[in-house]
């Protein structure tokens, strides 16, 4: 699941003790395990080898480029949603080939770029997209290459924020408007309309939806080629699991097992988008307790780290186990799922230092003893943490920190309060 462990009543990422990774660099820090990429990376890999996919790893969920390099070197390609996303794969030197561009909402000057760079699809959300794109096309003399989104009405059964597969959803179009799209569309000579593209939200931890939306995917396809429409492509997005609470998401493998049978004899190119399966398991955000308070009933753990440095709390209700990387005899849990069943514990509310109520990093959870100075690990936060961290309360945004085995490097150094004043000073 990931390369975080106790030893020795310490934790580790890898073979390096994260309080030693605090003292050298600070709190709050975010803490990525190399192998936990890799290993979830190749784990996908390897269960969907059978369709010999083309693995476009979701820039957004965590973006830093030395992340983005690793997973290029590994065989990745790229999803992207923007054009800073593009230009981080560039800077990377990624295969733009390799690398879908999607998004509701892709400005003239990101199309530009992305033709100009050569990426390899667009995938397109609306009639309306399709025609600029067409025309930018046309403009500049290019051949492109793009999928059509389809919303597939499947409820993915994840949080509200996150469901992309229903019909009322922003994203994509609706299965009865996808036939309609290609007849419109489909022939033109400066855009070649030649895939299907599905999203159908994150984190799904159930297989049956996938199942529903790529069935229903296939489906369109078959009829469209019936309408003499050359479909070579069909993107099946990302959104698998990730290990929040404790082994909730299936494994690839699992996913595979449903999911390769209904495309392995249908003579497409398959492309894949995990982000937060490959990610979320391989990062911490490391904080510092400043002080434990009471108030009322509710007993709180007051830590530097905030919803600016992890917004998922406070933004999805999103649970992210936690616990105190230096625990007093005892209270090494033996898993995330039975851990807050140990004696001694008390129910607290992690909060932070933001001038917000809905500043909290976990709510009602049962720890072991602390005291002012200890450190504490939020996990599963290697997706979607460092990438929506914000400098609200003009609070500098952590460093990144990528263990290799007995070593680490920082990969993005702490902001300084010159850096975040620095584009003011005209």
């Amino acid at each position: 699941m990931d390369h975080f462990h106790f030893q020795d009543n310490q934790l580790h990422c890898e073979n390096v003790p994260v309080s030693e990774i605090a003292e050298r660099v600070g709190t709050p820090a975010y803490v990525y395990s190399k192998a936990t990429f890799l290993h979830h990376y190749r784990a996908v890999r390897d269960a969907f080898a059978a369709l010999d996919p083309l693995i476009c790893y979701s820039i957004k969920s965590c973006g830093n480029l030395s992340i983005c390099r690793m997973l290029k070197n590994a065989g990745a390609g790229f999803d992207i949603v923007s054009g800073g996303e593009l230009a981080r794969a560039e800077a990377i030197g990624a295969d733009m080939s390799q690398i879908v561009f999607a998004g509701v909402g892709k400005s003239d000057a990101e199309i530009e770029h992305a033709i100009d760079a050569g990426v390899g699809w667009f995938n397109v959300e609306s009639e309306a997209e399709m025609e600029n794109l067409i025309a930018i096309s046309r403009r500049k003399g290019a051949r492109t290459r793009a999928a059509l989104r389809v919303n597939p009405d499947v409820d993915p059964k994840t949080h509200r924020y996150t469901s992309t597969g229903k019909k009322e959803s922003k994203f994509g179009v609706d299965l009865e408007r996808g036939r309609r799209f290609f007849d419109a569309y489909g022939r033109d000579d400066a855009v070649h309309l030649c895939g299907i593209h599905l999203h159908i939200g994150s984190p799904v931890n159930s297989i049956e939806p996938y199942v529903s939306a790529i069935t229903k995917g296939v489906e369109l396809i078959d009829a469209l080629r019936n309408d003499g429409f050359d479909i070579d492509t069909i993107d099946i997005g990302g959104g698998f699991g990730a290990h929040y609470r404790d082994a909730e998401a299936p494994p690839a493998v699992s996913y595979a097992e449903a999911i390769v049978p209904l495309l392995e004899d249908k003579k497409l190119k398959v492309i894949m988008e995990p982000g937060r399966s490959i990610a979320a398991n391989a990062g911490i955000l490391l904080t510092r307790v400043l002080y434990l308070k009471q108030s009322g009933e509710r007993d709180f753990l007051i830590v530097d780290g905030g919803m600016n440095d992890l917004l998922r709390p406070a933004l999805y209700e999103a649970y992210h186990f936690a616990w105190p990387t230096s625990p007093r005899e005892g209270f090494v849990p033996a898993d995330r799922a039975t851990a807050g069943e140990l004696p001694g514990l008390k129910l607290m509310d992690i909060v932070g230092p933001v001038c917000e109520s809905g500043d909290f990093l976990a709510r009602d959870r049962m720890l072991p003893p602390m005291e002012r100075g200890d450190f504490l690990a939020i996990y599963s936060a290697g997706a979607y943490g460092m990438v929506m961290a914000s400098h609200y309360n003009t609070r500098p945004n952590p460093p990144e920190i990528l263990v290799d085995g007995d070593t680490f490097q920082v990969i993005r150094k702490r902001e300084t309060y010159d850096d975040l004043m620095a584009a003011e000073r005209c």
